[in-house]
Formats: C-alpha cells, sequence, structure tokens
C-alpha cells in the first residue's frame, strides 16, 4: 500500500483540545461519546455502540474475513461524592486509581441531579493562618481532602436542599498549556491524547481512499480507568490488537516525550514478540522516532481484553508522558508520531492474514 499522507497537527491538537473541555470521568462518558461520533461521522467512517457505550468504527478491507483492531479509551480518572458534610462541603472518593495528592487544588463540576455546581478541593485544613504547621501533618489520603462549592453553603441541610447527594459526580478541569515548542501539559491526556491521535490517523486514512489490506477496526471504549475496557467490544474476526495509551516518563523507564514508546511487557506480562516486532519495522520504515519500554505498575485496554479471553496477538503504543495520573505533559511531536504508526500499521499485512 502506498504511504499515507501525513497526519495533519493542526487537526489532532484542534480535536484534543475540544475533547479535553469536556468532562468525561468512568460512567459519564456520554458526551465526549457524542463528540467522537460526530467526528466519525465527518470523517465518513461507519460506527455501531455497544450496550455499554463502546464505540466500534470499521473502515472496510480487502480481507472479509479478518480484521485488526486499535483500541482508545475516552473515559479519564475523576472522583464521587461519598458523603454530605455538616460545615456545607462534601466528602469525595477516586474514580480510577490516582493518588489524592494530585487532586489538591483542583478547580472541579459536580454534577447533582439538578444543576452542575462549580468549587475547588482542598485540604480538611486549608488555612495556614488558621492551623499553622497542622497542615503538613495532614496524611495523603482522600479523607484529607474535600470540596468547597462556589455558593451558600454552610451545612448539610444546604447541600441537601441544592439536590446534591452521595454518588454525584466530580470532574476535575483539564486545565491544558501548549508551548510555542510544542509540550502539552494538562490533565487527562490520559487518554484523550490517544483519541486525538487516533482521529487523525482515521483521517489520513480516509483521505488517501486506498482500499486497506483488512478491515480497521477504531474502538473507543469508556470504562479503561475502572479496568474493564476492551472487555467486551471486540469481534471474533479480530486477530491483532493495539492498545493506545500513555507511556510514563520517569526515573527508571525508557519512555520519552518525544516519538513512540512501544511497551514490550506491563503487569500483565510480555505483549506479542511477532506484533512488537512489526511495529518497530514500520517505525524504522517510516523513520518514525522510537523506543522500547516495560511499565511495572500499569493496566490498559489491552490487558481487559485478554482478560475477557480474547485470542488474539496484542501490542501496545504509548506516547510518553511525564507525571501520569496527574498534571500531565507529552509533546506534540509523540502524538504525531502515534498517528503515523497507527496509519503506517493500518495499510500493513496481517501477520497471520
Amino acid at each position: 500500500m502506498p504511504e499515507l499522507p501525513e497526519p495533519d497537527s493542526d487537526y489532532l491538537v484542534a480535536r484534543l483540545l475540544d475533547m479535553l473541555a469536556i468532562p468525561s470521568p468512568s460512567g459519564f462518558t456520554d458526551e465526549v461519546s457524542h463528540y467522537v461520533c460526530r467526528q466519525l461521522e465527518d470523517l465518513h467512517v461507519s460506527y455501531e455502540i455497544t450496550r455499554r457505550g463502546t464505540i466500534v468504527s470499521r473502515i472496510p478491507g480487502e480481507s472479509g474475513t479478518a480484521a485488526r483492531a486499535v483500541v482508545n479509551h475516552l473515559d479519564t480518572i475523576g472522583a464521587t461524592v461519598t458523603d454530605l458534610k455538616d460545615n456545607g462541603r462534601l466528602s469525595i472518593d477516586s474514580i480510577g486509581t490516582w493518588s489524592s495528592r494530585f487532586a489538591e487544588g483542583g478547580r472541579v463540576s459536580v454534577f447533582s441531579r439538578e444543576s452542575i455546581w462549580r468549587g475547588q478541593v482542598l485540604p480538611v485544613l486549608a488555612s495556614g493562618h488558621a492551623f499553622n504547621k497542622q497542615i503538613d501533618s495532614l496524611p495523603v489520603s482522600w479523607n484529607s481532602v474535600e470540596v468547597r462549592l462556589n455558593g451558600p453553603f454552610s451545612s448539610r441541610a444546604d447541600l441537601i436542599g441544592a439536590g446534591i447527594s452521595p454518588g454525584d459526580f466530580v470532574a476535575f478541569d483539564a486545565n491544558p498549556e501548549i508551548s510555542p515548542d510544542g509540550y502539552i501539559s494538562s490533565r487527562h491526556l490520559d487518554n484523550k491524547a490517544g483519541a486525538a491521535a487516533l482521529l487523525a490517523a482515521l483521517r489520513a486514512i480516509t483521505q488517501a481512499g486506498k482500499k486497506l489490506p483488512a478491515d480497521f477496526l477504531a474502538i473507543f471504549t469508556v470504562t479503561e480507568e475502572v479496568g474493564t475496557g476492551a472487555s467486551a467490544s471486540l469481534p471474533d474476526t479480530v486477530s491483532e490488537m493495539v492498545g493506545i495509551d500513555i507511556g510514563p516518563v520517569a526515573p527508571g523507564q525508557n519512555a520519552r516525550e518525544t516519538g513512540v514508546t512501544l511497551c514490550a511487557q506491563d503487569t500483565s506480562g510480555p505483549f506479542d514478540r511477532r506484533m512488537l516486532a512489526l511495529l518497530k519495522a514500520l517505525c524504522r520504515e517510516r523513520d518514525i522516532e522510537y523506543q522500547v519500554d516495560l511499565f511495572r505498575y500499569y493496566y490498559s485496554d489491552t490487558n481487559s481484553a485478554l482478560k475477557a479471553g480474547h485470542d488474539l496477538r496484542e501490542a501496545l503504543v504509548t506516547f510518553g508522558t511525564d507525571a501520569t495520573h496527574g498534571y500531565e505533559r507529552t509533546h506534540l511531536s509523540s502524538l504525531t508520531s502515534v498517528a503515523r504508526l497507527l496509519s503506517a500499521y493500518a495499510g500493513s499485512a496481517l501477520l497471520d492474514g
């Protein structure tokens, strides 16, 4: 297959910023899913939505009996209201796995049954003028933070009267910032940055107008952060799956914020050797910068698919990200590299085809 057009970085950034502006903690993903569906319609890519909300889009290929899938999640970490406090504030706990250390200071929206309330996450001892050094003795715990709403709330009764209750979703503002030299800092790059890269790849593929070797499925899941992700969304025709997610950049890791970081192994064990070799070969062929890493404390859509019993070859493509599940940072070149690799992968022959 001829080389596909380069993914449009301006299109990628525009889609990323749009999605970062849409609250989507796990369980609260309808709006971001509708947004992605509109983008697929603009690209003339057909799709279906599963009962649980996963989007399964398809570009038909030459083979009618085998398919490959690229899977990315739209849900993010967040929080939920656990208690209405006597001081008019809210106790919260996490949606997804992340530390309350990164929640402190966050600006949030609380979605009650009737309204959207704005607020901030603060330590339960928030004023140095009132508590002095006691502030520094607070443990890192979701029990040590609370939400202060921007409204006339000074009692539990005030909160009840406003229709706020346990179970209400709490979404954290992304606060994205893109520097002139391409660094992107924001909450929730995991995994809206991956979604933007996948949409950019789909746009390049559809613009090329060339028949792919096999059906190419772009799947957007909505429960990865809580562990189920791609467990029930892969058709039996899929023989290969590539997951897209963040690659943690930290001491002791080989991931970088530029190029593509290919994951050889995570907590589930090693990924398919032949798939990793194929992705390396495509990177070399298309002159895409890449590195390989192992992730020690890591779960992705790929894990959920394997645990559900899907019999397929699997791989994981990541964009290197600093401070994962906090104020994350990557580089635009990493996202465009991921988009280029996905386009190349879509045009390559199936390993078992």
